[in-house]
């Protein structure tokens, strides 16, 4: 049985290497966290995550008045497997967009390719706002693996930016197959897929006849009732981790 995730502890992401019994400095930012926002002294204990090492029981030592650093003293969870599920979702604004975001983090995304199509509203993104949102995501939620996140990319580029072989899965309200686990009931668990959200309105006509003619594509349905994009992100990544994916 795999360990738990400790809910009760503060959690920390740091892009430092981790092994047991190194000291990790941390920036202005991060020890005014600790410090001045939740009061944190000498000897306070806490997880701390890179992406790459596990997850690490950390003691806060040398603490100054604006300055402090970390000491890993045992790993607590080691780096799982990654995912291979990519989300490919036309930018929504501001809140919707952060909420895209962070839910695709929790559902175990590995990379977040953001879809410029005919009928997207937002044409530029904030990366650096939105890495910040995946990393407090992951920071809150006890995932380990920080998913990729990509420039903007035009729809007509698609096929560079999936140059591997890869299934696409296409959210659509007019797939074949109502049940969206039957329609992908021939997908080997653990399948490189990409999971297409389109935009409010969705796909024009030309962009849903090239989903459709990809080599291996996969229409889902995602229920009876037309979904906001928002909603279809949390909806399309549960049929997916259910099937082929680590719900399983």
């Amino acid at each position: 049985m795999p360990p738990r995730l400790d809910t009760t502890a503060q959690r920390l992401f740091l892009d430092q290497p981790m092994i047991a019994g190194a000291t990790l400095a941390l920036d202005k930012g991060q020890a005014n966290y600790l410090l001045t926002v939740l009061r944190m002294r000498e000897g306070a204990g806490l997880l701390v995550f890179n992406g790459r090492d596990g997850e690490w029981r950390a003691q806060l030592t040398a603490v100054e008045k604006k300055s402090a650093s970390l000491v890993l003293t045992q790993q607590t969870r080691p780096q799982p497997a990654p995912s291979d599920i990519w989300l490919c979702f036309a930018p929504v604004r501001n809140a919707r967009l952060d909420f895209m975001v962070q839910k695709a983090v929790e559902m175990g995304v590995a990379k977040l390719l953001p879809i410029i199509t005919s009928r997207t509203q937002v044409q530029r993104l904030n990366l650096e706002r939105l890495k910040a949102n995946i990393i407090e995501a992951a920071e809150q939620c006890g995932v380990l693996a920080i998913p990729e996140l990509t420039e903007e990319i035009r729809f007509g580029k698609l096929d560079q930016a999936i140059a591997t072989p890869r299934t696409i899965i296409f959210c659509d309200e007019l797939a074949e197959v109502a049940d969206p686990l039957v329609a992908l009931k021939a997908l080997q668990h653990g399948s490189p897929v990409a999971v297409f959200i389109g935009p409010e309105g969705g796909f024009d006509a030309d962009e849903r006849l090239a989903l459709r003619n990809w080599p291996g594509c996969i229409a889902i349905a995602l229920g009876p009732r037309i979904l906001r994009a928002d909603t279809a992100i949390v909806a399309a990544l549960s049929a997916v981790q259910l099937a082929i994916g680590d719900w399983r």
